[in-house]
């Protein structure tokens, strides 16, 4: 439990609650801590690369329509 913060400068990025849990070994959340906690860019087709909102880091992609369905909890 607790806040997610960004291994480069520390920025706060998501919060344990909005994590949840799926078929890949990296974390995925359902929303940012803060509305400039990161940067989202087109990468390719259906793939965001995304990065700290502060220093630019790179924190991994957000897939387009993957994750849980609107509604959805992850308990």
């Amino acid at each position: 439990p607790g806040i997610y913060v960004c291994a480069k400068c520390g920025h706060e990025l998501f919060s344990s609650r909005a994590k949840y849990e799926h078929s890949s070994p990296w974390p995925a959340f359902t929303e940012t801590l803060h509305g400039d906690s990161v940067a989202k860019r087109e990468e390719r087709p259906g793939a965001l690369k995304v990065t700290c909102g502060k220093c630019g880091n790179g924190l991994g992609h957000e897939f387009l329509n993957d994750g849980p369905k609107k509604g959805q909890s992850r308990f």
